[in-house]
């Protein structure tokens, strides 16, 4: 049985990628960002793109245009409900841009609908009237926080995932029986990318006390990241021994390792570096925009592994 999906706020096609390799047909992806949608038709060629506002689109002629759906996929913008806009202004416009899923479940009608968010999206003021507008479409509703290190990828990511099907519970997400993976295994610590001395002038005092308090946890001898900013209480770095801690939508992480010339060198991570650590395989391409530009698509998007998961599961029992 062929699966026919759309994918709302797709970004640069973290959802799009996970469906596909959940063995669904995306058919259509729709988002505002003109450059990211430049990335999802190199990676998604099979799929229309189609940029622009949700809230302009007449989605009855959507709906003829593409038939019959069976799956809506939903990112809604997520940064007015994320902490890591720290004490900026909220958007409260931007937030109910998420009642475009409602929009056009109410024309499309599929079975299934999938809606990933930030985990502070439980506390926006609308949340339980979004959720009971899938309540009165037909919808029951399984509400799950899911952390991608328990999926395979080597990040801890929380994210709020809403499934939701047409007249019948869906099931609860069990994670699978894998081994949790490090970050050291997704960066390279030699060839390609260039190095700067810590210790130069120039550098910011907080940088260097971010490596101060790394080097006098591990030693001089082993390699670390500093951490730019959110608390954990660890000193602003982190080891390489665990998953990297959540990828956001600005350069956040810098590699540190011994060097025999000038004692410590350090460098930001880069995008191949961040797309391992999101799940995303080599061949998912981010050949447009800018560094800056390409940090944030990839900050932005789902991990493919938990939304193929989570697909994979939601749809394990079709009649």
């Amino acid at each position: 049985m062929s699966i026919r999906a759309i994918d709302l706020f797709c970004g640069a096609g973290g959802s799009s990628w996970g469906a596909r390799e959940a063995g669904i047909d995306v058919i259509a992806a729709f988002d505002l960002w003109t450059l990211a949608g430049e990335v999802y038709k190199k990676n998604f060629p099979e799929a229309e793109f189609i940029p622009g506002r949700l809230e302009e689109h007449d989605v009855s002629k959507m709906a003829k245009r593409f038939d019959s759906i069976d799956m809506l996929l939903a990112s809604p913008e997520c940064t007015n409900h994320s902490p890591a806009k720290g004490n900026k202004p909220r958007c409260e416009q931007s937030k109910d841009s998420a009642f475009q899923v409602i929009r056009f479940i109410e024309v499309f009608n599929p079975r299934w609908v999938v809606i990933e968010n930030v985990t502070n999206m439980r506390k926006w003021s609308r949340y339980i009237e979004f959720k009971s507008a899938l309540d009165e479409h037909g919808y029951k509703i399984c509400e799950q926080v899911l952390n991608s290190m328990h999926f395979g990828v080597p990040q801890s990511r929380n994210r709020l995932f809403l499934t939701a099907e047409k007249n019948r519970k869906p099931p609860e997400i069990s994670l699978p029986k894998i081994k949790v993976k490090t970050i050291a295994k997704a960066l390279d610590l030699n060839g390609r990318f260039n190095w700067t001395p810590l210790r130069q002038l120039g550098r910011a005092e907080a940088t260097l006390r971010r490596a101060e308090n790394g080097l006098h946890a591990l030693g001089e001898n082993k390699p670390f990241l500093i951490v730019y900013y959110g608390s954990d209480g660890g000193g602003g770095w982190q080891p390489l021994d665990r998953p990297l801690r959540t990828i956001t939508t600005l350069d956040r992480f810098a590699l540190v390792k011994p060097d025999p010339m000038y004692g410590h060198v350090m460098r930001m991570l880069q995008v191949p570096e961040l797309q391992a650590a999101m799940g995303m395989p080599p061949k998912m391409k981010f050949e447009c925009g800018t560094r800056r530009d390409c940090v944030k698509m990839i900050g932005n998007a789902v991990c493919p592994p938990v939304m193929r998961e989570v697909i994979k599961q939601l749809v394990s029992k079709v009649d």
